[in-house]
């Protein structure tokens, strides 16, 4: 069992239900983001949460899976990831799961075509319904919807209607046994119409009890916020949170494709506090946290680095 199990689904959402609670959560948001140096001289001594079940979004490695999925999975489980994350909701991962079983990995998180909820009526498009099925052949217990492209998110009505047909979907999830979790990037944090972002939507709209938040703290932090602060206002709905580190010195950015490759450090070697992530994790119940790096010169180095200073960190 976990040293740090999350919060029951029905006290999570009891949680979300307690107004005292929630006030409190969001009373102190403003909390500094410091560098790596000053990371280290502030450890506490205590072990990290999550390191017994760290898992790594497969996006990281998407070359290397490419190429030879097997090695690659192996290297994952010889650095020491307990889990991974799906970069697809398909045919093809059924098998790859269960590769990833077979060496050590769990499996319970995978990512679904953004197009099934965003734009489901394009023809022969991917199907909500089909993904459940898929998820539940594969075994997971997230599906994660994590992109919207620009076309399909420039206006407050898109922006809306996707909101719905997540908590419809959502609710398809849930009966299924699974939760759909939404994962953001930086361009919710634009403003549409001067004053509201897709992300003030979303927190809004999203129903709490079937549509979830996998925060990703890199982007929330090039998009202008203290992803600790936002982990205090969303608290319980927050199931999943992606570790990925910020380079010193990046301005705010809502443009995915703007954001420069060098944007993208290993855990430790930028501006986010991780230690203080993922404890603020285990705190309001998140399920699960997932190292990612989107860009790197040498992924297998990189996602060796990066779980590398987190134990270091926990020793």
């Amino acid at each position: 069992m976990s040293k740090h199990p999350s919060l029951p689904v029905a006290s999570r959402r009891s949680f979300l239900r307690d107004a005292g609670a929630a006030a409190a959560l969001t009373a102190g948001l403003a909390s500094p983001l410091r560098a790596w140096a000053d990371q280290a001289a502030k450890s506490d001594g205590q072990p990290l949460p999550y390191l017994d079940r760290i898992g790594l979004q497969l996006y990281t490695l998407r070359n290397q899976m490419k190429d030879d999925p097997k090695a690659t999975l192996q290297a994952v489980a010889d650095a020491g990831y307990r889990q991974v994350e799906l970069m697809n909701i398909d045919d093809d991962a059924i098998d790859l799961a269960a590769m990833a079983r077979d060496l050590g990995l769990a499996v319970h998180s995978a990512f679904m075509n953004w197009q099934a909820v965003a734009t489901p009526d394009q023809s022969n498009g991917p199907d909500v319904d089909r993904t459940i099925e898929l998820a539940e052949t594969i075994g997971l217990r997230h599906i994660v919807f994590g992109y919207i492209g620009k076309n399909a998110r420039d206006t407050l009505d898109k922006i809306r209607g996707i909101a719905d047909r997540a908590n419809a979907a959502g609710e398809k999830a849930r009966s299924a046994g699974m939760r759909l979790c939404y994962h953001n990037h930086s361009f919710e944090f634009a403003k549409l119409d001067g004053k509201t972002t897709a992300f003030d939507v979303f927190v809004k709209k999203f129903d709490p009890q079937t549509v979830e938040f996998e925060l990703d703290v890199f982007w929330a932090k090039i998009g202008g916020h203290d992803p600790e602060a936002l982990m205090r206002q969303l608290a319980a709905r927050i199931s999943q949170v992606h570790l990925k580190d910020l380079k010193k010195g990046v301005g705010t950015i809502h443009d995915e494709g703007a954001v420069p490759k060098d944007a993208f450090q290993e855990v430790g070697d930028g501006v986010l506090d991780m230690p203080a992530i993922m404890k603020l994790a285990a705190k309001i119940g998140v399920d699960q946290c997932h190292v990612e790096q989107d860009q790197s010169p040498d992924p297998i180095a990189s996602v060796k680095q990066s779980i590398g200073y987190l134990n270091e960190r926990s020793a």
